[in-house]
């Protein structure tokens, strides 16, 4: 019986939604691209499409579209150049398959414009030699691609850092392209530990908190200030990174506690 992410994907291309141009090609401009799938984006989407970096870093509010834009820049690149290989890591598969479906759909509303070869539950294959893979869970799933062009870490501070570390490597061949996108999760992981030395690092970094999404009520914001904790809502709306509700000892009392003239102690196993 077929998933219903695949009968989702078929749907939208028996629809062979009329939305390109008369020469049929796919538009250079990624925000032209965005429009013609039916995507109005905001300023700051814009500005993340025709980014042409190759380390982004998306610290964005829940419901800011972080997903969809990621999914449009990855539909955009398998689409535009042949033979390319896009990842889309995420903690669960019911949200990688969200993304990877938003990916799917860009491509089924320009009326598949460049054919499939096959579609899958959380992967499609075109006829231009590119792939679409939607990778869920651990790091024992990812192992074995390599010379990937773009990786997307979706959720990504609530992806684990094994499997963060894990898919990094698969770059390296082909010099490709990371974005990690995701609404703050405690002060711990890779994704916090990126944006805190982003600028350190090469990443261009992008904070979008709920007050800037149009799509947002001030009035909306305000009821859940009132039914969330302080620091839940802090997270969740004004990409905050706060100490996470298990944590017995913040970061601050952590990190304060280190004397950098003090040796580490050191385990060896001859000293057992």
């Amino acid at each position: 019986m077929a998933s219903s992410s695949a009968k989702e994907i078929r749907r939208f291309t028996q629809a062979l939604a009329a939305t390109m141009g008369a020469d049929g090609r796919i538009p250079e401009d990624p925000v032209e691209f965005a429009r013609r799938v039916g995507i109005v984006p905001d300023p700051w989407q814009e500005r993340a499409l025709r980014s042409e970096h190759p380390r982004l870093l998306l610290n964005c509010s829940r419901q800011s579209g972080k997903s969809r834009i990621a999914a449009t820049i990855a539909a955009h690149r398998a689409l535009r150049v042949a033979g390319s290989l896009v990842l889309i890591v995420a903690p669960s598969e019911r949200q990688a398959r969200e993304t990877f479906q938003e990916a799917a759909r860009a491509y089924t509303r320009l009326g598949e414009t460049v054919p499939a070869d096959s579609y899958r539950k959380l992967g499609v294959e075109l006829r231009n030699g590119s792939r679409i893979e939607a990778l869920p869970g651990t790091e024992k799933t990812v192992r074995g691609f390599s010379a990937v062009d773009l990786l997307v870490v979706d959720e990504a501070a609530r992806v684990a850092d094994e499997l963060y570390f894990a898919v990094r490597p698969m770059l390296a061949v082909s010099n490709g392209r990371l974005i990690m996108c995701s609404t703050p999760y405690g002060k711990r992981g890779a994704f916090y530990e990126a944006w805190t030395n982003g600028g350190d690092e090469g990443w261009q970094r992008f904070e979008i908190p709920a007050s800037e999404c149009p799509r947002i009520s001030a009035e909306f914001l305000e009821e859940e200030r009132r039914q969330m904790p302080e620091w839940v809502f802090a997270q969740e709306f004004c990409c905050e990174f706060r100490e996470t509700d298990d944590a017995v000892f913040t970061w601050e009392m952590v990190y304060g506690a280190v004397d950098e003239g003090v040796k580490p102690l050191v385990f060896a196993e001859e000293a057992w």
